[in-house]
C-alpha cells in the first residue's frame, strides 16, 4: 500500500512537470505551492520516519504532521494568492503556524535525504536573523522579530517561495523529467554503448570508458553522488575485472561523475540557478561553461591515458565492445535524436527553456513509440515510459527540498546582510589583493561545500563569497563560475568527499587512497577556476584573440600538468623532465598569446621524439571469469 502511494505520487510528480511545462506554469507562488507539497509528500514516502523499526508508528504520525502542515501551508498561499501578492499582508498566528510547520518540514525532509550539514546550516542561518542583534559587532545586526521573518519567508515571493523554488519548479524540473525519461526510453544504454566503442579499445579502455559513460550521464544528472551510483555499478566491476587497482578505479569514476556536474546542458541544475542570480540567459551560462568542461574531461582522459601507460593497464575486451551497427540502430539511436533534435529546434525557434524541453521530451516520446512498435509490446513500453515519469518525480524530491532550503538561507542572508560582512572581511584579509582573495575564497568553497549536493553547495557560497570576488574586480559570471567549481570539486576533495566515498564502496577499497588519485585526476580542474581571473575567454568573453589565448593556455596546462603528476618519461631523466613541464606550465599562464603556443610546441615535440619505454608499475591480473 507505501510503495504503491510513494509511485503513485511520483509519477504524479513526473506528469505535473510535464503539463506545465507544456501548458505553460500557473502564477509563481500558486506553481512553486503546487509543486513543493508534491515533492515533500512524495520524499516522506520515500524517506519515512523511523522505517524498520519499533517506533515507525510514531515515526509514521511525524510525517503525517509534516504532510498536513506542507498541505495547509500551500493551499493557504494558493487560496491568498491575490491578497498576497498585492497587499502585503501583516503576520498572523496562523502565518507564523504554517510558516514553522513548513520550515520544519524541509529541513527534516532535507535532514533525512542528504544528512544534518545541510539543514543545520540553514537552522543557523535563521538563528541568526532572530538572534544577530546579540552578537558582537561587526557580525550583529539591528535584529528581527519572528512577524517580521514569518513576512519574508511565507508571505512573499523571496522566502520560501523565492526565485530557487522557482527555478526548480519549472525549468529545472522540466530537465530532470527530459533527462529520467530520455535514460529509461534507451538512452542511457546508448550512452554506455557509445562509451564502450570510442574508449574500450585503447590503453586503460575501461577507465577511459567509465570517463566517458560517466560525463554523457552526468551532463543530464544533477547529482554527482548519483551518477557514480549509476555508472559506477557497471563500469567500477569492469575495471577491477581487468586488473585496475580498486582505489583508481573509484578515483575515475568519481572524477568523471563530477565533471558531469560543470558541463553543459544541466551543469547540475546550477546553470539555471546562476542564469537568475545574474540576470542573464541561460544560454550564456552553458556557453561560458563550454571549455571549462572541455578542459576538464581532456585533463582527465589524458591523466588515464599515461597511468595506464605506465601501469600497464589493457584494454577493454573486444567480445565486450559493442558493434557500430547497434549503437546507430533506429530503435536505438531515434530517440535520442528526436529529443535533442526537439530541444534544439524549439531553442532557435524562440521558446522558452522550459517549453523547449517539453518538445524535447514530446520528440523523445513520438520517436521512442514510433521506432518500438511491433518489436516491443504497449505494455512494456508504457512500463518504460511511467517508470521515466516516476524516476524523474523522486529525483526532483532532493532537488526541490534542497532548493526551497537554500532559497530560506539566501533569504536570511540577504535580510541580515551576512554576506556583504563577510565579503568585506575576506577583501579586508586580503588586502584587495584579488590573487589572495581567490585562494581564501577557493578553500572557503571547498569546505563549505563539503556534504553538500551540487546545487545546494553552489547557492550557499554564491550567495556569501561570490561578492567579495566581485568586489576586487572579477566579472560576475567569473566570480560566479569561480565559487561554482569549488563548490563542485568538494565532493572529490577530502576529507569530506562523499562522490569518492561511494566510489570506493563500489570497488571496496578504502576510501583515503581513493581520494588521493582522485585529486591527482582533477589537478588540473583546480587551477582552471584561477584562469577565469585572467583570461575572460575562459567563460566565452573579450572576443575571438581572448577566447584563443584561454584554449592555448588551458591545452599546454591539460597536456603539462598530467604528465608531471603521472610521472610521463620525456628523456629518461626525472629531474631534466620535471623542469621542462615546469617550463612549460609556466610558458603556459604567461599573459601571451606566442608563450602558450611555444608550450605546447615543446611538448609536442618531446611526446613526438622516440622517448623510453615506460615500465609497468603493477603486473595485470589474469581476467577472472565472472
Amino acid at each position: 500500500m507505501f510503495k504503491q502511494l510513494s509511485a503513485a505520487l511520483a509519477v504524479l510528480v513526473g506528469v505535473f512537470v510535464f503539463w506545465t511545462a507544456g501548458a505553460g506554469p500557473f502564477e509563481s507562488l500558486i506553481q512553486r505551492a503546487i509543486f513543493l507539497s508534491l515533492v515533500v509528500c512524495l520524499g516522506l514516502t520515500l524517506y519515512p520516519l523511523g522505517a524498520g523499526t519499533r517506533w515507525r508508528p510514531a515515526g509514521l504520525a511525524i510525517d503525517l504532521a509534516m504532510a498536513a502542515c506542507t498541505l495547509a501551508a500551500s493551499t493557504y498561499v494558493i487560496v491568498n494568492y491575490d491578497r498576497i501578492m498585492t497587499e502585503l499582508p501583516w503576520a498572523t498566528s496562523l502565518d507564523m503556524a504554517l510558516t514553522v510547520g513548513l520550515t520544519l518540514s524541509v529541513l527534516e525532509l532535507s535532514r533525512r535525504a542528504v544528512g544534518i550539514i545541510f539543514p543545520a546550516v540553514v537552522a543557523a542561518g535563521l538563528a541568526y536573523a532572530l538572534l544577530g542583534h546579540l552578537l558582537p559587532s561587526p557580525f550583529n545586526h539591528r535584529g528581527f522579530d519572528t512577524a517580521f521573518v514569518t513576512e519574508t519567508l511565507f508571505l512573499g515571493d523571496l522566502g520560501v517561495w523565492g526565485m530557487l523554488t522557482g527555478v526548480a519548479a519549472t525549468v529545472i524540473a522540466a530537465f530532470v523529467l527530459f533527462g529520467a525519461l530520455l535514460l529509461h526510453t534507451g538512452g542511457g544504454q546508448a550512452f554506455m554503448d557509445l562509451a564502450m566503442r570510442l574508449g574500450g579499445r585503447s590503453p586503460g579502455g575501461a577507465a577511459k570508458v567509465a570517463t566517458i559513460a560517466s560525463g554523457l550521464f552526468g551532463m543530464i544528472s544533477g547529482s554527482a553522488v548519483a551518477n557514480v551510483a549509476t555508472t559506477g555499478n557497471f563500469t567500477i566491476p569492469m575495471m577491477r575485472r581487468l586488473g585496475y587497482p580498486a582505489p583508481f578505479a573509484a578515483a575515475v569514476e568519481a572524477v568523471a561523475s563530477t565533471g558531469g556536474q560543470i558541463a553543459p546542458p544541466i551543469m547540475g541544475a546550477a546553470a539555471f540557478v546562476m542564469a537568475e542570480i545574474l540576470g542573464v540567459s541561460y544560454f550564456t551560462v552553458m556557453a561560458a561553461a563550454i571549455i571549462p568542461a572541455l578542459l576538464f574531461y581532456l585533463s582527465v582522459f589524458i591523466t588515464v591515458h599515461i597511468v595506464s601507460l605506465r601501469r600497464g593497464l589493457r584494454a577493454a575486451p573486444d567480445e565486450e565492445l559493442p558493434a557500430w551497427s547497434s549503437i546507430f540502430a533506429p530503435r536505438r539511436a531515434l530517440p535520442v535524436v528526436a529529443a535533442l533534435g526537439g530541444l534544439l529546434v524549439a531553442i532557435l525557434t524562440g521558446r522558452s527553456v522550459t517549453t523547449s524541453a517539453f518538445w524535447g521530451v514530446l520528440g523523445l516520446l513520438v520517436a521512442y513509440v514510433a521506432t518500438n512498435i511491433g518489436q516491443t509490446s504497449p505494455r512494456e513500453m508504457v512500463k518504460h515510459i511511467v517508470d521515466g515519469l516516476a524516476d524523474a518525480g523522486r529525483g526532483l524530491v532532493i532537488i526541490g527540498v534542497l532548493l526551497a532550503g537554500a532559497q530560506i538561507l539566501v533569504s536570511m542572508i540577504n535580510l541580515t546582510g551576512v554576506g556583504v560582512v563577510v565579503s568585506s572581511l575576506i577583501v579586508q584579509l586580503a588586502g584587495d589583493n584579488m590573487g589572495i582573495v581567490a585562494i581564501i575564497v577557493a578553500l572557503v568553497c571547498l569546505i563549505m561545500g563539503m556534504g553538500l549536493p551540487t546545487t545546494a553547495a553552489y547557492v550557499l557560497v554564491a550567495a556569501v563569497l561570490a561578492p567579495a570576488m566581485t568586489t576586487v574586480g572579477v566579472e560576475p559570471l567569473s566570480a560566479q563560475m569561480f565559487v561554482f567549481y569549488f563548490a563542485t570539486l568538494s565532493v572529490v576533495t577530502p576529507p569530506v568527499c562523499v562522490a569518492v566515498f561511494v566510489g570506493a564502496g563500489i570497488a571496496q577499497t578504502n576510501w583515503l587512497p581513493a581520494a588521493i588519485e582522485a585529486v591527482r585526476l582533477a589537478a588540473v580542474v583546480y587551477l582552471v577556476p584561477f584562469l577565469f581571473l585572467v583570461y575572460p575567454g575562459m567563460t566565452g568573453s573579450g572576443g575571438t584573440m581572448a577566447v584563443l589565448d584561454a584554449v592555448l593556455t588551458g591545452g599546454a596546462l591539460v597536456l603539462a600538468i598530467p604528465a608531471l603528476l603521472s610521472g610521463l618519461p620525456l628523456f629518461g631523466n626525472r629531474l631534466v623532465d620535471i623542469a621542462i613541464y615546469l617550463a612549460v606550465i609556466v610558458l603556459a599562464v604567461l599573459p601571451y598569446t606566442v608563450t602558450p603556443l611555444i608550450a605546447i610546441a615543446i611538448l609536442t615535440w618531446a611526446f613526438m621524439r622516440k622517448r623510453p619505454e615506460p615500465q609497468a608499475e603493477t603486473r595485470i591480473a589474469m581476467e577472472r571469469q565472472p
